[in-house]
């Protein structure tokens, strides 16, 4: 695997991170956990008080070096054609396959990135 220590270290930092939650979202069933940006006037959690959960600020932010690589350590790049597997370094990249590909399309880029030595995330 490659980048292991880039993952290890977004690991790291990420261990540090809380997790945030929707406020009163643990009061009430009806409230998924899912992040939305507390917005009230009087919002506790808004104002930062003390006692209540951490709001998404930049500061958690993962490290610059890390970001948008795949858990394997690839860097994922979006793939249409054939023509865009040549500009992929196969030592640093990993092809993802556009949703829009068809079936035929597909089969001559799995088989094109095997010739190159290309991993395909979504063969």
């Amino acid at each position: 695997m490659i980048n292991r220590e880039l993952l290890e270290l977004r690991r790291a930092i990420k261990s540090r991170k809380p997790d945030f939650v929707r406020q009163e979202s643990w009061r009430y069933v009806r409230v998924k956990e899912n992040w939305r940006r507390p917005r009230g006037i009087d919002s506790k959690m808004r104002l930062q008080v003390k006692g209540w959960p951490a709001i998404v600020k930049v500061g958690y932010r993962g490290p610059r070096v890390a970001r948008y690589l795949h858990p394997s350590g690839y860097r994922d790049v979006l793939i249409h054609n054939t023509d865009e597997l040549s500009k992929l370094d196969p030592a640093r990249d990993a092809a993802r396959i556009a949703s829009t590909v068809g079936a035929r399309k597909r089969a001559q880029i799995v088989s094109k990135a095997k010739e190159l030595g290309i991993k395909v995330l979504n063969p």
